[in-house]
């Protein structure tokens, strides 16, 4: 695999919240993808999920508490925990999804 820039690589995609696959450990899928301020609804998955902001900042709502990650902080959302991205979400975020 060669480098990737990650700031590129995010502003390349055609919109907000589509995420590109950069490659795989194991069976993680290592992703990134642009916030556009919108929200998201409700989710739930199989399998954890990680979150790392790079820039901008991140509004989650996860098993109903609210919380903000700001570039460098990376949240782990547990598998079956229902969440959700609040208003205000802008800027690059990687997810590394575990398959489920």
């Amino acid at each position: 695999m060669n480098p990737v820039d990650l700031y590129e690589a995010a502003s390349a995609l055609p919109t907000p919240w589509n995420s590109r696959v950069l490659g795989r450990v194991g069976t993680a899928a290592v992703k990134v993808l642009r916030m556009d301020g919108r929200p998201l609804p409700v989710e739930v998955h199989d399998a954890a999920e990680l979150l790392l902001v790079l820039d901008g900042r991140l509004e989650l709502l996860v098993e109903d508490v609210e919380l903000t990650l700001g570039p460098g902080e990376v949240y782990r959302v547990a598998a079956g925990a229902r969440h959700a991205v609040r208003p205000g979400s802008t800027g690059t975020l990687v997810l590394v999804e575990e398959a489920g």
